[in-house]
């Protein structure tokens, strides 16, 4: 079969190496670069991600695509710290005591918190599909827990469509995220950055006959004589892994819209930690920013020879004016900075960087097949309720033996 790719992030690519060994491939990507969201840049002979990343220890289907392609002894375990910018603050959440300790949650605000954290582990979190998250928090453990601790959670995610999000990604969140230890959250990370996935996944492909089209736009997609085209090219079958509707827009299905959001990051390098060293800092005071992530304070800075900071937005339609001043200036100002500190910054903005896990997410997840066109990527069940790496490996794989299952027929 002969076989047109949509895209070329992590779950097109995982698409590609699973039907290269059978099927004629051909994979195009808009960008000149391969990864989407997992993508890097190349700076000061090191490799940093253009998006904050991380991978958790369920991650059994990444676990296994890093062990194929060769990648086992690069994986790491790390502690992860979170915190809160509160009252022009930084208050440290990562452990028993500092929680606390917290003076924005009372003892009964921090005894119901722990009693949802082992609630969150025991629930199906797709029973909470239709209930807003803010909503449950509220009701359940009041609206000072909310404010305090899960509203600053929800900004940094979602932006101003926070109060959207569905409970299911909550406690499917608070589920993801329990492998704790005394000191914070256990975390890994691959020694080197994780361009080293999408570099692999590109040489398999090649290897194997697969054609990848860097800079090269899907304009159309359409239905002729029984048959999908890209571009005016006939395939036996092809694989969307970009948004429903974007794909609605050049040709294809029509389809209930998935609410998506943008992202707007913010990499910059400085000469000092100005986080307490703290990783994950989320800002409950306002700011052009939902959260501060310090990447060395993850990862240690002597790999890079300099402190590797997220400045993390997210956005509805278009990307709000001048907001790469807005962060670099509000950013400097609120953590004593001056510009000359800065020793270099780089502004990546996806217009569809992930789905919103809104109330009723999950009756708009598309099925793999649309009469010989297949779906996939942060859209699918597997990233249901909440993104990451394995969900989209997931999606890769599946849709590839959606395919497989058809070539077999």
């Amino acid at each position: 079969m002969r076989i047109g790719i949509i895209g070329g992030g992590l779950t097109g690519l995982t698409a590609a190496k699973r039907l290269t060994h059978e099927h004629e491939v051909d994979l195009f990507e808009k960008m000149p670069y391969l990864g989407g969201c997992l993508s890097s840049y190349n700076v000061n002979d090191y490799w940093i991600e253009r998006y904050y990343h991380h991978c958790f220890s369920r991650d059994t289907r990444l676990f296994a695509l890093i062990d194929e392609l060769g990648l086992s002894d690069r994986l790491e375990w790390r502690t992860g710290t979170t915190g809160y910018f509160a009252h022009n603050r930084i208050y440290p959440l990562s452990t028993p005591l500092q929680i606390l300790m917290y003076p924005e949650l009372s003892l009964i605000d921090k005894i119901k918190l722990g009693l949802l954290t082992f609630k969150a582990k025991k629930t199906d979190p797709e029973t909470l599909d239709d209930v807003p998250a803010h909503q449950y928090i509220i009701e359940h453990l009041g609206k000072n827990v909310y404010s305090s601790f899960f509203e600053p959670l929800l900004k940094s995610k979602f932006g101003d469509r926070r109060n959207d999000v569905s409970a299911a990604w909550l406690f499917s969140r608070i589920a993801i995220r329990s492998d704790r230890g005394m000191s914070g959250e256990r975390l890994g990370y691959l020694k080197g950055g994780f361009h080293q996935i999408i570099d692999a996944l590109e040489r398999s492909v090649e290897s194997k006959g697969g054609k990848i089209q860097k800079q090269t736009s899907v304009s159309s997609v359409s239905y002729r004589n029984g048959a999908w085209e890209i571009n005016g090219t006939r395939y036996d079958a092809i694989i969307s892994t970009i948004p429903p509707q974007e794909l609605e827009r050049v040709g294809g299905p029509v389809l209930s819209p998935v609410p998506y959001q943008g992202a707007a990051c913010m990499t910059l390098a400085i000469d000092r930690d100005v986080t307490g060293g703290i990783y994950w800092l989320n800002m409950k005071d306002p700011a052009p920013y939902g959260a501060v992530v310090a990447h060395t304070n993850f990862i240690p800075p002597d790999r890079y020879g300099e402190h590797i900071v997220y400045l993390a937005s997210y956005f509805s339609g278009r990307v709000p004016p001048n907001l790469d001043t807005q962060m670099l200036t509000d950013f400097c100002n609120r953590f004593s900075l001056a510009e000359g500190e800065i020793h270099w910054h780089r502004m990546a903005v996806d217009p569809w960087a992930g789905p919103v896990y809104t109330t009723g997410y999950r009756s708009l997840i598309p099925s793999y097949e649309h009469q010989g066109l297949y779906m996939a990527g942060m859209f699918s069940r597997t990233n249901y309720p909440e993104r990451s790496m394995e969900g989209s490996i997931h999606a890769g794989s599946e849709v590839a033996e959606c395919i497989g299952r058809r070539s077999g027929d």
